[in-house]
């Protein structure tokens, strides 16, 4: 039952992949549609009064699905008749749309029994297969219900996040590669690029953007988490004034939790300094809390701060973007010069400071898009305005990191370069461990020197005399003016005989190389009588089987055979 048939070729998988990748972007679409459509349903089951019947869940449902991928809705039901705009998308919710269709085009590239032909067909049959779920959705959402989403507000949000995850698939089944410029960029481009170690820098600067910005979310969670244990009472008593009964605070809650990345990115944009705006004439930053604020009842607004001047506390904030600049230079300076590497090994100034540099670009434009989604209005007049700036946002994220991450990697790397110069220095050892170094990249066949060696060089690089020759070794080379005698076959063979019974004979007839039994005295022509076949070597292999058999007292070749 699970062999393929003979009437079902790799020919027809492959015709048949593109309908297999549509119906992957279909099913993630439907995952997490259904999951929220399930959760919605539970809690309106679990409801004392519901307001209204399963229609209205289901609609509710859909709007939520639509207002993860960045689409507006309009709330109908408000005390005034007037509809509101709901605009600001809770985080922690776009993150399954992201993960599915991330998931669906990276196994779509990697089924192997339907491989499809491009990378750009799997790309488009996902992404259309999850639109057309989504198409359908918003055409049920404005039907009717307290949420009705405004389409032309779904354009580009879903766009950026479908095809922005989609993208992420494909990069990740390609195996998250860090090519060089596509091929119309122009030849010097290459030539530079790959002289200047072009992919490992840039590995480099998106691993400290990404932590950078790791970094500013996690103090901002921080910053909250602080602020909501200063404020428990009043966190408490908003908690419980919004719902009585079980269900609404099990509603209340979840939607808390799935705003707490977006009080995150507040808080990391108050300790930049910009801070948030809780409506439209009300600011936050560490130095003020400006205006007249306009304060729904909800847990997570408990944490915002007194209002009135800034004091020391508030003023602390700042350690989250000290902290990621920090983290932009330690994950330079891992790269640029690591623990164990020399001097000559490590990156120069320049790539060290352009490196860190690209990381605090990226971390700017990280806290960017993420102040762009975290915000958004939640009515109208007073209230159309929530979240940080995100211009503001990234401009100071960008100018902490860059201030503090750039001289902070060049220090880091001058101190790592200080440390092995003086431990160099303390024990002597410097010279010992730059040869095992030289040594393992011989080794690993970087270094290796395709070219006769004829000397060694000195201890002040100029070339030095020619290596002591052992005593046994001496013995036999021949007086200056002398003609030295010519090895042949029968040489070589005595003094193998000589070597498994009497170490000094072996010593006297070993081979010696070229370098130590070279002396001065007229060249050796070899006469018509003396070819025996052999041919003439300029020097004989020193590996330590040949030294075992030119040492005394050292078992060698046997003679015999």
């Amino acid at each position: 039952m699970t062999e393929r048939s003979p009437s079902s070729p790799a020919e027809s998988n492959r015709s048949t992949a593109p309908l297999f990748a549509l119906l992957r972007g279909a099913i993630a679409a439907g995952l997490g549609l259904g999951s929220l459509t399930v959760l919605v349903l539970v809690l309106w089951i679990c409801s004392p009064d519901p307001d209204s019947g399963p229609g209205g869940a289901l609609h509710t449902a859909a709007g939520l699905w639509l207002l993860a991928h960045g689409a507006e809705l309009i709330r109908t039901d408000t005390l005034s008749g007037v509809p509101a705009p709901v605009g600001l998308v809770p985080l922690l919710l776009a993150v399954a749309p992201v993960w599915l269709v991330h998931r669906a085009v990276r196994d779509a590239l990697a089924d192997e029994e339907r491989p499809v032909s491009s990378t750009t067909v799997a790309f488009l049959a996902v992404v259309g297969g999850y639109l057309l779920v989504g198409a359908a959705v918003v055409v049920y959402a404005r039907g009717g219900g307290a949420l009705s989403v405004r389409p032309m507000s779904l354009l580009l949000p879903s766009a950026v996040v479908v095809t922005g995850a989609a993208a992420a698939g494909v990069w990740t089944a390609a195996g998250r590669p860090v090519g060089p410029p596509p091929s119309w960029a122009p030849v010097r481009l290459h030539e530079a690029l790959a002289r200047d170690r072009f992919g490992e820098r840039v590995r480099t600067a998106c691993r400290s953007a990404a932590a950078g910005t790791a970094v500013l979310l996690g103090g901002g969670a921080l910053l909250v988490a602080v602020a909501l244990v200063r404020h428990a009472e009043s966190a408490q008593q908003s908690f419980v004034r919004l719902s009585d009964d079980g269900a609404g605070q099990v509603s209340v809650l979840l939607l808390a939790l799935a705003l707490v990345p977006n009080a995150a990115v507040w808080a990391a944009a108050y300790g930049l300094g910009p801070g948030f705006a809780l409506g439209t004439a009300s600011a936050v930053t560490p130095l003020a809390f400006s205006g007249s604020p306009a304060l729904p009842a909800f847990p997570l607004l408990a944490a915002v701060p007194a209002e009135g001047p800034g004091t020391a506390p508030n003023w602390a904030a700042g350690a989250v973007p000290v902290a990621a600049g920090v983290t932009i230079a330690w994950f330079t300076v891992r790269r640029a010069a690591p623990v164990h590497a020399a001097r000559e090994e490590a990156w120069s100034l320049r790539e060290t400071a352009l490196t860190a540099a690209l990381g605090a670009v990226g971390c700017g434009a990280g806290a960017a898009v993420l102040a762009a989604a975290s915000g958004g209005p939640l009515g109208t007049r007073a209230l159309a305005e929530f979240g940080p700036v995100w211009w503001l946002t990234g401009a100071a994220a960008l100018a902490w990191t860059m201030l503090i991450g750039v001289p902070g990697a060049l220090l880091l790397r001058f101190w790592r370069l200080r440390e092995h110069d003086e431990s160099e220095s303390q024990d002597g050892s410097g010279a010992g461990e730059q040869e095992d170094r030289r040594d393992r990249r011989e080794e690993d066949g970087e270094g290796r020197r395709w070219w006769p060696w004829r000397g060694r060089r000195g201890d002040d690089g100029t070339a030095g005399a020619e290596p002591p020759v052992p005593d046994a070794v001496s013995a036999t080379a021949p007086e200056p003016g002398s003609e030295p005698k010519r090895k042949t076959k029968s040489n070589v063979g005595v003094g193998a005989g000589a070597g498994a019974g009497s170490g000094g004979a072996a010593a006297v007839s070993a081979p010696v190389p070229a370098s130590s039994a070279r002396v001065p005295g007229p060249a050796v022509v070899p006469g018509p009588e003396e070819d025996d076949g052999c041919e003439p070597y300029d020097f004989l292999p020193t590996d330590p089987w040949h030294e075992r058999t030119a040492r005394p007292g050292e078992a060698g070749p046997s003679g015999d055979h």
